[in-house]
């Protein structure tokens, strides 16, 4: 395990050598085309070392702050998943080095986990999906009562309705909707920070009962040893042959979704082609920059759920990056025909409370 901040002291203090710096891979140096050949096996990744173990471990010390005994083990494979029958997690390849994280945003125009925030609440929703294993949870009448059957079929694609108040607000696109694990998983998700403010952020909301139903459950476990216990490692990338260059072509397709209908055709409207303004600032750069005071001004003044505006803002900046979209004329006024362009776009889908994603 990596040591606490700070570094180590000089070795001829401390009385030992000091570590040595880790080299780098000699793949990190190729081009994304050379690199795309390589297979899963080739790249010798582990999560020793890197910012995902230290990750891990402040997990396992808010499973430990709430009194779970339970902790789940990790290992990295090709994406995100808890497998059925084993309480681990699968974390995704790309977030062990950074060269392979920019090989994930060039193919699918983020990187997800990529950043603190983000990876611990992947960790802690997978959690959710460890835990309902270690324990057999899902096996429980209550928890059929509270989240519907587990053995509901996995959609290939998802409807969620955007104005729902049954459902906890966590990952993106309302996955909570998606299935019955999924609901718990994110239920648990929200649940378990150490300053989670569940109770007053879901205050009159059908999905309080779900919360209450976890911190009844987690209690009724705490200090108990699990009675799932297998640490077997499902899918690891060292019995990987697959190349990348397979992989993102068989991940592009499964997650290829039409948005032209809902942004691309306004996003238009506000700005131009790149033929057309080769030297305008790019719009997904623009986008990146006056989001935090977008997002002010949606939730406050427009009164629009945060969690409907992360959303909008940024599925807008990805496509005006794929669409490789420039300002074309001042800021000020792409400000202002921006945030007009975004509420019209909530309203819709407020309206319509109906969205379609890839599971």
């Amino acid at each position: 395990m990596t040591g606490k901040p700070g570094g180590a002291k000089p070795a001829a203090r401390a009385g030992r050598r000091a570590a040595p710096r880790r080299r780098e891979p000699a793949w990190a140096r190729l081009d994304d085309e050379a690199l795309l050949d390589k297979r899963f096996c080739d790249l010798r990744l582990g999560l020793s070392g890197t910012w995902l173990e230290d990750a891990v471990l402040r997990l396992y010390g808010e499973l430990a702050a709430k009194g779970i005994r339970f902790r789940p083990h990790c290992w990295l494979s090709e994406e995100w998943f808890s497998p059925d029958g084993v309480p681990g997690i699968a974390i995704p390849f790309y977030l062990a080095h950074p060269r392979l994280m920019r090989l994930e945003r060039r193919f699918m125009r983020e990187v997800e986990g990529g950043n603190d925030k983000w990876l611990m609440r992947i960790l802690r929703h997978e959690t959710g999906h460890a835990i309902d294993t270690a324990f057999a949870l899902r096996r429980r009448k209550a928890w059929r009562r509270t989240f519907a059957n587990a053995s509901r079929r996995y959609p290939k694609r998802y409807l969620a309705r955007p104005g729902s108040r049954r459902f906890v607000l966590h990952l993106g696109h309302w996955y909570a909707q998606s299935h019955p694990t999924e609901d718990f998983a994110e239920t648990f998700a929200v649940w378990l920070p150490r300053r989670s403010r569940w109770r007053s952020q879901y205050a009159g909301w059908p999905a309080l009962a779900k919360l209450e139903f976890v911190d009844e459950t987690m209690r009724a476990i705490e200090g108990r040893r699990a009675v799932r216990l297998s640490r077997d490692t499902v899918e690891p990338l060292a019995d990987n042959r697959r190349t990348l260059r397979e992989h993102y072509r068989r991940k592009q397709a499964r997650y290829e979704v039409d948005l032209a209908r809902l942004y691309d055709r306004r996003l238009l409207r506000v700005f131009g082609r790149a033929e057309d303004h080769p030297r305008g600032l790019s719009a997904s750069r623009f986008l990146r920059e006056v989001t935090p005071q977008l997002r002010r001004l949606l939730v406050r003044r427009a009164r629009m759920h945060p969690y409907l505006v992360s959303h909008v803002l940024r599925t807008a900046t990805q496509r005006a990056r794929l669409l490789d979209l420039k300002i074309k004329g001042n800021q000020r006024q792409a400000k202002r025909d921006v945030l007009s362009l975004l509420e019209f776009i909530m309203m819709d889908m407020l309206l319509r409370d109906r969205e379609n994603y890839a599971l």
